[in-house]
């Protein structure tokens, strides 16, 4: 099922969660909407589910208005399933029973019923646990239940709302693997509400980047990492240095950058124009060069980060040290000669 968002808005009296938000998801996308707490984003699916009226705007799923210019299709009538935090299971019922409640609720036959239980239970691998409680299961297995009851209930559609925030680090990373199976073996639309970004990315074929309720950027993982639009995308995903620097050429893709002794020739957004600029600079974008042919720069501190060590280090002119990857630790004071192997223009 295919989701469509056009100029939607939404506000809490003076506060705007959503502000003219449009996004295209298309049929079978694992899409990810990511940003801090308080951006809009569970306001966001919220008014996809039809749990929120929208003030303005439209959304349509697979083409079919369900929300704005009068209309507010409810909930129950939309073909979308919501997992939650706390996956909203009934204790007292079985991990079949609870899978088969949307379906006795809208009045289906029973045989109809326990078969499709039986096929969405084998999706999700949960089949021996049928006959369990929800507090006999792990956390894990909990949330494969709720999502066993979104594919009874026929949701072409499953929007999760931060369904990974209260999983201990370890089952995190073996659910993201989970999902990821899933999605591919269910062929369901996937909207998926996180502000940690290492979900995002690992999970994702299209990230929207969400802020103060309006929509950043939307790209792949690898581009929204290496390409961001704004230097607030470039600062919200992954580790980075910005600096500010001038632009003194520009060559159809590539630009020649200057500043403080620093220089390089790095591709850049098409309408970089020569003067002011920030470069994104990530760890793996510095790296060890001779000294006759690299800056200087002071080592400030090192962290471990498990197989390599992450070091800051100043360089003359620069307010704030910049990041970068090495195999070994760097001790204080060490003065390593770097080049720039690679980085991002951002300008405007």
């Amino acid at each position: 099922m295919s989701i469509d968002l056009s100029l939607v808005s939404k506000s809490f009296g003076s506060h705007k969660a959503l502000n003219d938000v449009s996004l295209s998801i298309a049929e079978g996308t694992f899409f990810v909407v990511l940003g801090p707490s308080g951006c809009g984003k569970s306001t966001l699916l919220r008014t996809i589910a039809g749990l929120e009226p929208v003030d303005n705007g439209e959304i349509r799923l697979n083409g079919r208005t369900v929300a704005g210019n009068g209309v507010h299709v409810p909930p129950e009538q939309r073909q979308v399933g919501v997992v939650f935090q706390s996956y909203a299971l009934w204790p007292h019922m079985s991990v079949a029973a609870n899978v088969a409640f949307p379906l006795e609720t809208a009045g289906g036959k029973r045989s109809t019923i326990a078969a499709r239980v039986a096929d969405c239970l084998e999706t999700v691998a949960l089949t021996p646990f049928e006959r369990r409680k929800p507090a006999e299961l792990s956390g894990g297995q909990r949330q494969r239940v709720a999502l066993a009851r979104c594919l009874a209930q026929g949701a072409g559609t499953v929007l999760m709302d931060e369904p990974l925030a209260n999983l201990d680090p370890h089952l995190r990373s073996a659910m993201e693997e989970e999902l990821a199976a899933f999605h591919q073996k269910s062929g369901a639309t996937t909207l998926f509400i996180t502000h940690d970004q290492r979900e995002a990315m690992a999970l994702a074929d299209k990230v929207a980047v969400m802020w103060d309720g309006e929509i950043l950027q939307v790209a792949d993982p690898d581009t929204l990492y290496r390409r961001p639009v704004s230097e607030r995308v470039a600062g919200f995903i992954g580790r980075s240095s910005l600096v500010p620097v001038t632009v003194e050429r520009v060559e159809g893709d590539r630009a020649k950058i200057g500043c403080n002794g620093l220089a390089a020739e790095l591709h850049c957004p098409a309408g970089t124009r020569p003067g002011p600029a920030t470069l994104l600079i990530r760890p793996e974008h510095l790296v060890p060069e001779s000294a006759q042919g690299g800056f200087p720069a002071t080592v400030e501190r090192s962290v471990y980060r498990g197989g390599y060590w992450e070091v800051f280090v100043a360089v003359g002119g620069l307010e704030a040290p910049l990041m970068m990857m090495l195999p070994r630790k760097a001790d204080p004071g060490e003065i390593l000669h770097l080049a720039i192997r690679q980085g991002w223009v951002l300008q405007g």
